[in-house]
């Protein structure tokens, strides 16, 4: 691999349609929890495209199932791949999301291992609700490379992320993505869309504004008590700080008046002494979680912002024709 990040995502559109048939097949079964899977293409050397040819599912496992080794699983898939003379380079994962709700640390665990071995990696995030309405609802995201760097030291107090540059609008890189048909698949787009016309429907004009603005700004709210409550967590830290410190000049200052009062009687000072033992240092707050939690109430914004954009449209399009019809 050309080891270059690459600028865009040419996805077949075999692919796309396997992850939906992955995410309905697991909805059929009354499975409510996400899916996923690995993402195999190719990367040329002079070219900044990244190719996702073809791909296929994790299989469902139980945890208590010992003999299961996923790694192995891939390995040997991506094996048999190679035989029948099929793409068979890993270039990342994808894995569905309701609401746009990747970012958590599982996400960026997973997504950190794959970008750290592969640096082309990349995640695929596919949103079944959005794609029901209308919408398809598929993002490329890749860990910036400030976010790497601090990932890999995992220290993540609010002096070093201020040092890093990070912050809830970096963590991910988004990379624009391209859907790339067949001959076959654009002829049977033109047959639906026939269809579509004779039935005389116009799902697109579906608002749905109750159930989706509803749902996402219970979300944003959820987030938004969450992230409050990690910032009291900040703050006792801060007020627990400042007592030490206080408590430690203070300290200090008695330990040099009565040194100062010893050297004047003509005796010896008091030999130093490990501050450390007598003030235990208080471990430094981690801000990982109120990192994510911004950056998940952001992603919530944007959703409402946009879907607000296209509920307005459709009104005054539905409005006209009302108009026009009376």
């Amino acid at each position: 691999m050309s080891g270059k990040n690459p600028d865009y995502v040419q996805m077949d559109a075999l692919v796309a349609l396997k992850i939906i048939k992955h995410c309905q097949e697991a909805e059929g079964t009354g499975n409510s929890s996400l899916v996923q899977g690995v993402l195999l293409g190719l990367v040329e050397s002079d070219s900044k495209c990244l190719e996702v040819t073809n791909c296929f599912p994790h299989p469902k496992h139980n945890d208590d199932d010992e003999s299961f080794d996923e790694a192995i699983y891939q390995v040997e898939m991506m094996r048999k791949l190679r035989h029948v003379n099929i793409d068979h380079l890993h270039v990342g994962w994808y894995q569905s999301s309701y609401f746009g709700m990747y970012f958590n640390r599982a996400l960026l665990d997973s997504q950190y291992s794959y970008q750290n071995s592969i640096k082309e990696s990349i995640v695929i995030i596919y949103d079944p609700l959005r794609t029901s309405k209308g919408h398809l609802a598929l993002k490329a995201l890749r860990l910036s490379p400030m976010m790497m760097d601090l990932y890999k030291e995992n220290v993540f107090t609010a002096d070093k992320m201020a040092e890093s540059k990070i912050n809830f609008e970096n963590i991910y890189e988004e990379v624009p993505i391209v859907v790339k048909n067949s001959h076959l698949m654009n002829a049977l787009c033109c047959e639906m869309e026939d269809r579509n016309e004779e039935n005389n429907s116009f799902p697109f004009l579906d608002l749905a504004t109750g159930p989706v603005l509803e749902k996402n700004l219970k979300l944003l709210i959820e987030c938004v008590d969450e992230l409050n409550t990690d910032v009291n967590r900040f703050f006792g830290y801060q007020r627990q700080s400042i007592k030490q410190k206080q408590a430690i000049q203070q300290h200090v200052a008695k330990r040099d008046a009565e040194n100062n009062q010893r050297i004047n009687r003509g005796e010896d000072p008091l030999p130093d002494e490990d501050l450390n033992k007598l003030f235990k240092p208080l471990p430094p707050h981690q801000r990982y979680d109120a990192l994510l939690w911004s950056s998940q109430i952001n992603c919530y914004t944007e959703q409402i912002s946009n879907f607000a954009t296209q509920s307005f449209g459709k009104l005054f399009i539905t409005d006209s024709l009302q108009s026009n019809t009376e």
